[in-house]
């Protein structure tokens, strides 16, 4: 709370009604003084007016009327002093309303901003978690797998086959595998022609080692006495010489 306290040698500041009020008092103290002065029966003659100047002699209610207007004056001087502070309160509440608001917007606009920016956050983190899933579910079904059994043995040979062009069908595959070792891929022939020779006949489809080596197919085992590397291979081998291996019916 503000003091009112003086400093030394300093009078109060006036505000501009004071300063109205005074001057209406001052004046018509003037007024009333000057009107004092003059005796209300005193006379003139023309010649005593060439002399000197005579004081206008004013009637008493001549001076209450001009009493009144002061007074009148003084009054409506205060009102619009106190109109004019009113009006200026009143603007300077509008002004701080005004201000507030436009804060309080701003807050607002910022917060709101601030929410989109964090909702686009989590949208753009769930679209990539569900990438991210979607890719692992479409990488696990791309994993195939495949049965430990003959079954199993021809279509993994199969999709291989595929996958580089070499022709053949789970049917010609599976006649001449029962044919050659009755689905034993540890079967070997130790006596025939190429086992006099030193190279005997291995696995399910009874491939001698440099038949197997000239048509091993890339991304099966090296190993010989491997299902799927020794069908693959042998398939690659009946496709170069007979076209498939659907049309071998015997001794290849």
């Amino acid at each position: 709370m503000p003091k009112h306290t003086n400093a030394p040698g300093h009078s109060p500041a006036l505000t501009k009604t004071h300063k109205l009020s005074m001057a209406g008092v001052a004046a018509l103290g003037a007024a009333a003084l000057a009107f004092t002065l003059v005796p209300s029966n005193g006379s003139t003659t023309t010649s005593e007016a060439a002399a000197s100047t005579t004081p206008v002699v004013f009637s008493q209610q001549q001076i209450k009327d001009t009493k009144d207007s002061f007074a009148s004056q003084l009054a409506s001087a205060d009102l619009a002093a106190k109109s004019f502070t009113a009006k200026k309160a009143a603007d300077d509440a509008a002004a701080k309303k005004k201000a507030a608001a436009a804060a309080a917007a701003a807050k607002k606009k910022a917060a709101a901003k601030k929410a989109a920016e964090k909702a686009a956050q989590e949208r753009k983190a769930k679209a990539a978690a569900s990438r991210s899933a979607q890719r692992a579910k479409v990488k696990a079904i791309a994993v195939k797998t495949y049965a430990n059994n003959l079954d199993g043995w021809i279509h993994q040979s199969l999709d291989i086959m595929a996958k580089h062009g070499i022709p053949g069908t789970y049917d010609g595959l599976y006649r001449n595998i029962m044919r050659e070792s009755t689905g034993n891929p540890n079967a070997i022939n130790g006596w025939d022609v190429n086992a006099q020779n030193g190279t005997p006949s291995i696995g399910l489809l009874q491939v001698i080692q440099p038949t197997f080596n000239a048509y091993h197919v890339a991304g099966t085992s090296w190993n010989i006495y491997n299902p799927v590397a020794n069908i693959t291979a042998a398939a690659n081998y009946a496709a170069d010489k007979y076209g498939s291996m659907d049309n071998v019916n015997s001794a290849y």
